[in-house]
């Protein structure tokens, strides 16, 4: 029987190689179609999460999707994105064009139907899935256990909504500088962060896993906060108002044995791969879509089915539908202030910088810390603690504690007003920074 089985399987995998060998993968990319995007045209063999493939490689990109119109009813799989740089321009640069068409192409990793999504598990760092309720200051005291435990985090996602919290952590040995591995240590550190999540009377479910899964991050958190039930509505002063909330809709269309979902919300980054990867998790199909994001407001119109081949059944399913489309719109919402911070890595630095947040009453929402070639770029959304917008003489403290900095503000005269410039040769943070490394420190007005 098992033989059997294994036959069967090589089988299908030698069926899926055959139809993507008779009919490849077709990326069309033009410059000239249209005024002010790149049209990228994928044709392809359909399969089940290929949208959400093709989607996340733009996203991967940076790519705004201004315009997409997707069809993957039957056999075949065709789609046009109309996309743009961060900064509203033509895709141009031959290095990205040239990616886009080897990971969409003939040559892509598509022939692997079982492959997750995203990046894969690298051997120089080991994976930290954590989740629990959110409270002022949690990363300032996950982070700083984790430098007491002579870990260096090197890379790291961090989401909060609706109460909760999750994140996905990179971290290092601190004398090798490679992933931690010995199963002692590593429950040893699951413990000592499981500890910090419980710390709250309110806290519940809290969960510290060692993941090793190459699921992208981003889409790992969706799943998280998705499996922690954040989408369940609580009252709570930081839950976005009737007017911030977005507008989702889902409808019945029985003459086609459709659900139709329409949602209408502020653009922003990233919003495609939002729903997208929502829908798909919730296992399900996505046959036709149109968006449209042209303007300040963002327009996505998607017909599905369930994995099953039903649409919507009840009342309840479509109310559930309904309320993980939000949450997911909302955990990437941090309206605020966004503050980025550029500077040679250390082990504790970002134990370092989060406690001076917490110590001016400072919360984070969400951050994310990447590391490269030495170099921490790590970016902070925050608020005050009680809720309050921040002031200016919090951030005027922070400048003080922190130094050597170069600060910009985007945004009206009212929402901050810095004072003087220091000296460029002062060095806080008692030292730690020093000569050796140079602060970038930017603050940003944002409502992404």
């Amino acid at each position: 029987m098992e033989v059997s089985m294994s036959f069967s399987h090589d089988m299908d995998g030698e069926y899926e190689k055959l139809c993507r060998r008779m009919n490849p993968p077709r990326v069309v990319i033009d410059n000239e179609a249209c005024k002010n995007a790149t049209v990228i045209r994928v044709d392809s063999a359909n399969k089940l999460g290929i949208l959400l493939e093709v989607v996340q490689i733009l996203t991967d990109l940076n790519l705004i999707v201004t315009k997409a119109y997707i069809s993957s009813d039957g056999g075949w799989f065709m789609d046009v994105f109309n996309v743009t740089d961060q900064d509203g321009n033509k895709v141009t640069d031959e290095g990205v064009l040239d990616y886009i068409r080897k990971s969409l192409g003939p040559e892509s990793c598509f022939a692997s139907s079982m492959r997750s999504v995203g990046v894969i598990q690298s051997m120089d760092h080991t994976t930290l899935e954590l989740s629990g309720t959110d409270r002022p200051g949690l990363l300032s005291e996950v982070s700083r256990v984790l430098a007491i435990l002579k870990c260096n985090v090197v890379g790291a996602q961090v989401w909060t909504h609706n109460t909760r919290a999750a994140s996905v952590m990179h971290i290092t040995d601190e004398e090798t500088g490679l992933a931690i591995t010995d199963p002692e240590r590593l429950a040893s550190i699951k413990k000592s962060v499981c500890n910090v999540l419980k710390g709250s009377i309110k806290s519940k479910g809290s969960r510290t896993v060692v993941s090793h899964t190459g699921t992208h991050p981003e889409r790992r958190l969706h799943q998280m906060m998705f499996a922690d039930r954040d989408y369940d509505r609580v009252k709570d002063e930081s839950v976005l108002d009737d007017k911030q909330r977005p507008d989702v809709n889902v409808v019945n269309w029985y003459d086609k044995d459709y659900s139709v979902v329409t949602i209408r919300s502020k653009d922003r980054p990233k919003l495609l791969f939002d729903t997208v990867c929502t829908l798909t998790d919730m296992q399900y199909v996505v046959y036709h879509a149109n968006i449209d994001a042209e303007g300040p407001e963002a327009y996505q119109e998607y017909y599905i089915r369930h994995i099953d081949g039903s649409p919507v059944k009840s009342d309840a399913e479509r109310q559930r539908v309904i309320q993980c489309l939000e949450a997911a719109i909302e955990r990437r919402v941090s309206e605020g202030l966004k503050l980025e911070l550029c500077t040679t890595d250390r082990v504790g630095l970002l134990s370092d910088v989060t406690r001076i947040f917490r110590e001016n009453s400072l919360t984070v929402t969400r951050a994310e810390v990447t590391t490269k070639a030495g170099k921490a770029v790590n970016t902070f959304y925050v608020r005050e603690a009680s809720g309050n917008p921040v002031d200016s003489k919090t951030i005027e403290s922070i400048r003080q504690e922190i130094g050597q900095t170069i600060l910009k503000v985007k945004g009206t005269p009212e929402d901050f007003n810095p004072g003087s410039q220091e000296s460029p040769t002062r060095f806080l943070f008692g030292g730690l920074f020093k000569s050796r490394s140079f602060v970038n420190f930017k603050l940003i007005r944002s409502y992404s």
